[in-house]
């Protein structure tokens, strides 16, 4: 049963379930079966985020989530973290995110950060300190605590289209993890990811998107839009060659993403056959092969170095698929 503060906080901090449909939002898609799947993704999140703000403790709130499909369950996390991150950070320092990611939310770790990040986007920057709970004990903290940067530049597209994306107005800095001048790439990650959803999965719009980007920010634009096609799907395999062959010179940034994203499929123990042929029409690996090169170059986090250990395994991917010709890591 839902509590008064926190149906207030839900009307103030997140928009209805049908604001985030393609149609609301102004997207250049025509509704078609793919745009609905692809739009169950936010309304995931947002149900996550309803079920999270409103619950009086966490048991209901993990009874709510085990019911969702597990095509969808993360994104429902997503939500759930960015209903519990909020509560954190507005009160009195609480536990409730470290509580979830600690327990039933660990297998989805990839995508709570990126709830964290949707957290982050409405809220005060000076709360952002409080937002990043203590998961000592995860492999995956505080190296891939990035995707919350990832989240916010993902949510200030999806929901500041024009600015964002038309405009492509950059979005200040932020000291996260110690580097600043890291954060813009991160972010850049988060508005590629958004525009697979922008445009429906339409290969060419996406490709036509990221082009319309300064070159120094295709690199980790189509690195987003690797994960996302890779996570989300919506793409047939023709549609797909077409967008590795429109990345070019940025086609190992692409697999980079889609790798990532097997990964983290993987490790919530569920694997979906659409993710199968994304990642093996995007990088020519076999989902267990793409498991084990993140878990191979995972390594590479542990190197020390100016670049955050977030970018030398993205970067150690990366390399893997273009060899001497991979570009810098930071």
């Amino acid at each position: 049963m839902p509590t008064v503060l926190g149906s207030l906080r839900r009307l103030v901090l997140t928009p209805k379930l049908a604001d985030v449909g393609f149609e609301k939002r102004g997207f250049p898609v025509t509704p078609s079966p793919v745009t609905e799947r692809l739009e169950a993704v936010p309304q995931a999140v947002v149900c996550g985020f309803e079920w999270g703000i409103d619950a009086r403790g966490q048991w209901e709130v993990e009874r709510k989530l085990a019911m969702v499909e597990p095509e969808l369950r993360g994104f429902a996390y997503e939500g759930a973290t960015m209903a519990f991150t909020v509560l954190d950070a507005m009160g009195p320092r609480g536990t409730r995110t470290r509580d979830l990611l600690m327990g039933p939310g660990q297998p989805h770790i990839f995508l709570a950060y990126i709830g964290i990040g949707f957290a982050m986007a409405r809220l005060p920057r000076p709360l952002w300190k409080k937002v990043l709970p203590d998961l000592t004990g995860s492999p995956y903290h505080p190296t891939m605590s990035w995707l919350a940067v990832d989240g916010y530049g993902f949510d200030k597209a999806y929901f500041d289209t024009p600015r964002h994306i038309g405009r492509q107005e950059p979005l200040k800095p932020y000291p996260w993890q110690g580097a600043p001048d890291y954060f813009p790439r991160a972010v850049d990650q988060g508005i590629g990811r958004a525009l697979w959803f922008v445009h429906g999965a339409r290969p060419e719009a996406v490709a036509s998107a990221v082009e319309a980007f300064a070159e120094r920010r295709h690199a980790d634009l189509w690195s987003g839009v690797g994960l996302a096609a890779t996570f989300a799907g919506g793409c047939d395999h023709e549609g797909l060659a077409a967008l590795r062959a429109a990345a070019g010179t940025s086609a190992p940034d692409l697999a980079q993403g889609a790798v990532f994203a097997a990964k983290a499929r993987d490790y919530s123990g569920h694997l979906p056959e659409h993710s199968r042929a994304s990642l093996a029409a995007l990088t020519g690996l076999p989902a267990g092969a793409a498991v084990r090169l993140a878990d191979d170059t995972g390594d590479a986090a542990a190197a020390s170095g100016p670049a955050p250990a977030y970018e030398l395994w993205r970067a150690a991917v990366r390399h893997h698929f273009a060899g001497t010709r991979n570009r810098p890591a930071a």
